[in-house]
């Protein structure tokens, strides 16, 4: 396949944009690393007029993918998550090109994988996990429990992601194999809940209760970026300046149920500012100091 993708690679590699170039071919027939196709070819460029760049080939009987990706956007998938595959393609891909070591160097970065390069990823899978947790109770109370059911299966596998992003690895897209050797107690309850005889309504009371001090558990590191970027204000924060803030962009889908969440326990003040109009405030936002 690389002798036959060599045309393809070639030409873009001597340009100086170019960084580093990597071939990930497909592990088995239903593998999901390559999207089915038998291999991509993965470019890593400076700078690209779109944030990404995809064609698909057609070679013999077999299909190839070239996925021209600049480094900006690749940085974003790998701090907010938003391409798990990707890590899997740097860490385990072949490099056909890589100008003065830009991807063992990468490489290296990710597999060192330091706490400070982990926060922003931990609060958004927190985020995450406070939204679908919610929602899911939400949906119990009702008694609509195969909604609560899909909402707390999600729950769990933001939790799953969280364990591992804890322990200092990134999620691979098989998650429950990498949890089920780092942390037993959450494979454990995934499987009472998808695989577990009792009623669904027990089943997910026993999940609910369990949940809850999990989340509780993990919540002083959770919220440790949310809370290091409103102390960078000595004044509270309008939920528009946090939804406006670069440092909060991955958070924008969740952020309303997790600040709610977080001022209920008491660990985010909402602070009252008067308007202009009688019995109107301004509702804000601060570390709590209690």
């Amino acid at each position: 396949m690389e002798d036959l993708l060599r045309p393809i690679y070639q030409e873009r590699a001597s340009q100086s944009n170019t960084l580093g170039t990597l071939l990930i071919e497909k592990r088995n027939r239903n593998s999901p690393n390559t999207d089915r196709f038998d291999a991509i070819l993965l470019m890593i460029v400076k700078e690209l007029e779109t944030a990404l760049y995809i064609k698909h080939y057609d070679i013999g009987e077999q299909k190839a993918a070239l996925y021209v990706v600049s480094e900006g956007q690749l940085k974003d998938w790998i701090q907010l998550g938003t391409n798990r595959r990707v890590i899997d393609w740097i860490m385990n891909g072949k490099i056909l090109f890589d100008r003065n070591e830009y991807i063992i160097t990468l490489r290296n970065k990710l597999d060192d994988y330091p706490l400070e390069d982990r926060k922003v990823k931990i609060g958004i899978e927190f985020a995450k996990l406070i939204r679908r947790y919610m929602e899911g109770k939400d949906f119990f109370e009702s008694n609509h429990h195969l909604d609560a059911f899909n909402h707390i299966v999600h729950s769990l596998h933001h939790l799953a992601r969280l364990s591992v992003i804890e322990n200092g690895f990134h999620p691979e897209l098989t998650v429950w194999n990498q949890v089920k050797q780092i942390e037993p107690q959450i494979h454990k309850l995934y499987e009472e809940l998808v695989e577990g005889e009792e009623p669904i309504e027990k089943r997910l009371e026993l999940l609910f209760l369990a949940s809850e001090f999990l989340i509780h558990s993990r919540t002083k590191i959770g919220i440790q970026h949310l809370l290091d970027v409103l102390n960078t204000k000595e004044t509270s924060w309008s939920y528009n300046d946090l939804l406006n803030e670069p440092e909060l962009a991955g958070y924008i889908a969740d952020l309303t149920v997790l600040i709610d969440y977080l001022v209920e326990k008491g660990l985010i003040e909402a602070v009252k500012v008067e308007t202009k109009g009688h019995g109107v405030y301004h509702r804000m936002y601060k570390v709590s100091n209690e």
